[in-house]
This record gives C-alpha cells, sequence and structure tokens, in this order.
C-alpha cells in the first residue's frame, strides 16, 4: 500500500495529530529536511521508525518541541542552554541534554542525553500545536540515504513502509541541523555542523565551542544522529575533486557547483546559478537524487573551497556521502 499524501490543511493536520496520538508514523516537512515522526512519549510508535527506515538502533532520534517550555518538560536545560535555545529557537539548532523519564530509552538508543529542537517550518510547528505531544523525528529515508528534501523523496524511498506523508513543499535551507552538545555546559560541542556555526554559537555561550570529529564506532552507541563516517551517500560511488573534467565518460555523473556557462553534455548537473552557499544547501540533496537515478557508474563532486559555517556544513555532508563503506 503506497503511502497518501495530505496537503496541510487544517482538517488534514487534524487528522494526522490524531494519527500520531494512535502511534502511527507521519512523514513531516522542516525547513532543514523532512523528518518521519512518531509521539516521542511512545515506545512502540518510535520502534516503527528504526523498523520503516531500517536503522540500526545505536542511532538514536532528535525530538521535535514547539519551544522551551515544552523541551525543559522532556530534557534538564541549565542556564547555557537556555541561552542559545532563546537565541536560535525555532530554528536549526540541535541540544543535546541529559534526558528526564518521561523520554523512553528507545530514542535515546539507551543513553542518558537526548538530542532536541523546536523547528522553524510553519506545519511542522501547527502539527506539534495540535498533536499536544513532541514528535521523536530524524530523517523520513532509508538509514544512511540522501536525506528527503521534497516530499516525493519521501514516498520514494519509504512509500511502501509508512502511510502518511505531508507535502510542505521544498525544504528551505536543505541541509540538517546543527547539533550542539551541552551536556557539560563548560566544554560546549558540536557534534554535526549546519547553518548555525560554532562562531555564532561562542558569541551567545562567551566561550569556545569545539567541533568533533565524529563518531568512534560504528557499533558503539552515536550521542547524536549524523555523526557515522559514511551518511547522507547515493548508492552510486561518490568522489570530490578540486578540479573538474566535463570530458569524462557519459556513464559519469558530474556535479559542479554552479551553472556553466554552456551545457555540453546530459551527464553535468549544477547546484547554483551563481555559486550562492545557500542555494548549493538547498538544492544539494535533490541533485545528489536525480544524479544517483540516471543510471551513473560514478558520481563525481566539485569540492567546496569557500569558507564559512555554512560551507563547513556542506563540505560535511559530502564527505560523509563519499566514505567508503
Amino acid at each position: 500500500m503506497k503511502a497518501k499524501t495530505y496537503k496541510p490543511t487544517l482538517r488534514n493536520l487534524r487528522y494526522l495529530a490524531a494519527e500520531l496520538r494512535k502511534g502511527e508514523l507521519v512523514a513531516i516537512p522542516t525547513e532543514t529536511v523532512y523528518g518521519l515522526a512518531a509521539n516521542a512519549l511512545d515506545s512502540s510508535a518510535c520502534r516503527k521508525i528504526f523498523k520503516a527506515k531500517q536503522r540500526p538502533r545505536n542511532d538514536p532520534l532528535i525530538v521535535h518541541v514547539l519551544g522551551l517550555e515544552q523541551a525543559e518538560q522532556l530534557a534538564d536545560f541549565n542556564p547555557a542552554a537556555r541561552k542559545v535555545a532563546k537565541k536560535f529557537w525555532p530554528g536549526p539548532l540541535t541540544l543535546v541534554l541529559p534526558r528526564k523519564a518521561c523520554i523512553p530509552r528507545i530514542v535515546t538508543s539507551g543513553g542518558d542525553t537526548v538530542a532536541i529542537r523546536a523547528p522553524l517550518h510553519e506545519v511542522a510547528r501547527k502539527l506539534l500545536k495540535i498533536a499536544r505531544v513532541p514528535l521523536a523525528a530524524p530523517s523520513a529515508n532509508s538509514f544512511s540515504y540522501i536525506s528527503p528534501t521534497e516530499a516525493a523523496h519521501v514516498t520514494d524511498g519509504l512509500g511502501a513502509r509508512i502511510r502518511h506523508v505531508i507535502d510542505g513543499g521544498p525544504c528551505v535551507l536543505g541541509v540538517e541541523s546543527t547539533i550542539l552538545d551541552l551536556t557539560d555546559p563548560n566544554n560546549p560541542r558540536v557534534l554535526r555542523p549546519g547553518s548555525i556555526g560554532v562562531s555564532a554559537l561562542q558569541k551567545v555561550l562567551g566561550n569556545e565551542v569545539r567541533e568533533t570529529s565524529g563518531a568512534k564506532s560504528q557499533r558503539a552507541r552515536q550521542v547524536a544522529p549524523g555523526m557515522l563516517a559514511k551518511h547522507y551517500s547515493p548508492r552510486t560511488p561518490l568522489r570530490l575533486t578540486n578540479a573538474i573534467n566535463t570530458r569524462v565518460k557519459e556513464d559519469t555523473g558530474i556535479i559542479v557547483l554552479r551553472r556553466p556557462r554552456s551545457l555540453a553534455a546530459p551527464n553535468i548537473f549544477w547546484l547554483s546559478e551563481r555559486g550562492s552557499l545557500e542555494e548549493i544547501a538547498r538544492n544539494l540533496y535533490r541533485v545528489l537524487r536525480h544524479a544517483d537515478k540516471s543510471g551513473f557508474k560514478e558520481i563525481v563532486v566539485e569540492k567546496l573551497l569557500a569558507e564559512g559555517e555554512l560551507a563547513g556544513a556542506i563540505n560535511d555532508r559530502l564527505k560523509r556521502a563519499a566514505a567508503k563503506r
């Protein structure tokens, strides 16, 4: 049975909120990527997420809330966490904090910390308000595959495993949230880069914020999602390069950062008209998916040499997409 796609009307959101309270899964739009949502307080519902995504149990989920008041019912906030939440929520920032007992262990992969954020997307916020429960919602795709930024991406990958998809249009940002570990407020760590970068966080916190190098083991419990070396990746082998050669064989897909002056071949794709970082981020997963379904033996992607917070997030996703299995 193929998943049904819903327009985000009030009537549909009320129906889908009731489905969530009953323990069903609903794919939802956010400003970053589409998420596969379940009632975060319902262990059985959250187990369905792992089954639908074929996600290993050691990779925890992110819990979505309306704001700080709801979040403080689920996690122990320190002054530093409250400060950054007030500054960046709602928005693409996930905080890792000590969990409260109401959060099921399945959500945290058995750990004592929970990842939590308040999304900015209007549809996601309306659904959270109507549902009256926090929503655990990792990306709505098969585990480790390219994240979905359109409703069609969700139905293409999970359409036979879930029943409900809300079409909220293309995601505005296109890369996942920044994840900040504040379990020790004196040692803040960015576990996954996103559009909110280290410099912005340091400015608010007033002390140094470190970046981690990623997960040490695939089998160990992960502190937060998106830390494995191989992630966000197409099924076609992907390679990064500094210099694009457009005269390669036709069985190689080429992805460049900005639109070429002339299009010499149908195997060339671009991420931005003029090299805008925001546009590159927004189009990255869509273009990767298109290239992956085009029958190439290899995909070659031009490296992003720009610096800055968003550039760092884009490079992180490309590095993980190109990692060996």
